[in-house]
């Protein structure tokens, strides 16, 4: 049995729509900073404008990484139900003047859907069903890859390392994790989003992660992005 299947003998239920969860990091040319004052504002304007209009029919968080990492300035966090508005966001952001000095350094892309390793009763925003953010400051994020010896384990032994996994993750509350499956329409199998009030407390998390039992499966954990929760406007001004 795979991360897609069901258990055998639950009862069928209703499938929820899943929803599309999109991370796009956004990388800025320093020829953004040498424009004059008035060019930079009326881009920023149009810029957030672009935003606000095709924003409606998603949830969307914005975050900054100045200073964080050097490949990425910012990123956005949208979560929705039609790929159309995603697509038209992302037009129209380009287009303003601020987007033509914008340069897409990583999008990634996943589905939600709920985890064969938790109870049919199981809350959805705790089955991974459906995501729904909460309000840590900060969230890291990356693309995820188990190894193949780990699907070919008996589901019953996976399960045995998923529960030591998910008690490890209570302990550590209220850091939340929000997983995405990308099998089949990304490079990855997961995207994982976790939200912490502080980089210190996402750390003790993970350390204890990786002397876990199913830290032994993972084959690749690895870009990660730090990225500071910010009102978009505020993001866009710390460019310059």
């Amino acid at each position: 049995m795979t991360e897609t299947q069901t258990r055998a003998g639950q009862p069928a239920e209703q499938k929820a729509p899943s929803q599309y969860i999109n991370y796009i990091f956004y990388k800025l040319d320093p020829l953004w900073r040498r424009l004059p004052e008035e060019e930079r504002e009326a881009g920023k304007r149009e810029f957030l404008e672009a935003v606000r209009e095709h924003s409606g029919e998603m949830l969307l968080r914005s975050y900054s990484m100045m200073g964080l990492r050097s490949d990425a300035d910012f990123m956005l966090w949208r979560i929705g139900y039609d790929l159309d508005a995603f697509e038209r966001m992302q037009s129209a952001v380009m287009k303003t003047g601020l987007g033509k000095y914008l340069t897409v350094a990583y999008s990634y892309f996943a589905l939600s859907r709920r985890s064969i390793y938790v109870g049919e009763h199981t809350p959805g925003f705790e089955n991974r069903q459906y995501i729904i953010p909460g309000e840590g400051e900060f969230i890291f994020v990356y693309p995820f890859v188990k190894t193949r010896e780990w699907y070919r384990l008996p589901l019953d032994e996976r399960q045995r390392m998923m529960n030591e996994h998910m008690q490890i993750g209570r302990k550590h509350y209220p850091t939340k994790n929000n997983t995405a499956y990308a099998f089949g329409i990304e490079d990855y199998e997961f995207i994982l989003g976790f939200e912490s009030e502080s980089p210190e407390k996402f750390q003790d998390l993970m350390m204890e992660l990786r002397e876990s039992e199913a830290s032994s499966y993972t084959e690749l954990d690895t870009p990660i992005f730090t990225c500071r929760r910010r009102d978009l406007a505020e993001t866009i001004d710390l460019l310059a």
